[in-house]
């Protein structure tokens, strides 16, 4: 069924959610949301089901009815054509690395710290015995992240591109999953680059 706009069925407070916001509104493109509350079980009902199998937010309805899941995915679809998405092979490949590493390496403690320490109602008692593993792994990503970005603005190339994004979506509210960034300058300062950057918006925006 075509549309005049995508709709993304999300989570307000989800970074990978997020992620797909930011990118479509630094490239002026039109996006209608769709919330979904996964406390309350709506990303397992049937119709939801039917749209992601997998039962997860993000799920990103294209204006032909195309449906992509995955916020990284949803990054490349969006990037093409637009300067987030570089022309050269190799820093395409490095945008990719970084990708991968942020799903990896870094969503699955950063992330799922925050999850269970702010967003799921109880949380923090119910996991607590996970945190140290949590913790442990996900400062070890940031160890990366900061050799990194000692040498260089950006993860890949001389400007942002969605490596950018899909790093910065759960690092910048790492402190709502316990963790500090104080021992990293150099993220902190990569936090302020894309914070400046004039189409920016924060998790809270939702389009008109």
């Amino acid at each position: 069924m075509e549309s005049d706009t995508m709709r993304l069925y999300q989570m307000q407070d989800s970074g990978n959610c997020y992620k797909p916001r930011l990118l479509v509104h630094m490239t002026g493109r039109d996006l209608a949301l769709v919330d979904i509350d996964i406390l309350k079980g709506e990303s397992r009902t049937p119709d939801f089901l039917a749209k992601n199998p997998n039962g997860r937010v993000p799920v990103l309805e294209l204006e032909d009815g195309r449906l992509l899941a995955e916020s990284n995915a949803m990054l490349f679809h969006l990037a093409q054509g637009t300067p987030y998405w570089p022309d050269d092979a190799f820093e395409q490949a490095q945008v990719l690395q970084w990708m991968f590493f942020e799903q990896y390496s870094h969503e699955p403690y950063i992330a799922v710290a925050r999850y269970w320490r702010s967003i799921r109602p109880g949380g923090a008692e119910e996991a607590r015995d996970r945190f140290p593993e949590w913790h442990d792994r996900g400062y070890q990503a940031l160890d990366v992240m900061e050799r990194q970005l000692a040498a260089q603005d950006w993860f890949v190339g001389t400007r942002m591109t969605i490596a950018d994004i899909a790093l910065y979506a759960y690092s910048h509210v790492a402190h709502e999953g316990g963790f500090s960034l104080n021992a990293y300058p150099a993220v902190r300062n990569w936090i302020a680059r894309i914070e400046a950057q004039p189409l920016y918006v924060p998790m809270s925006w939702r389009p008109v």
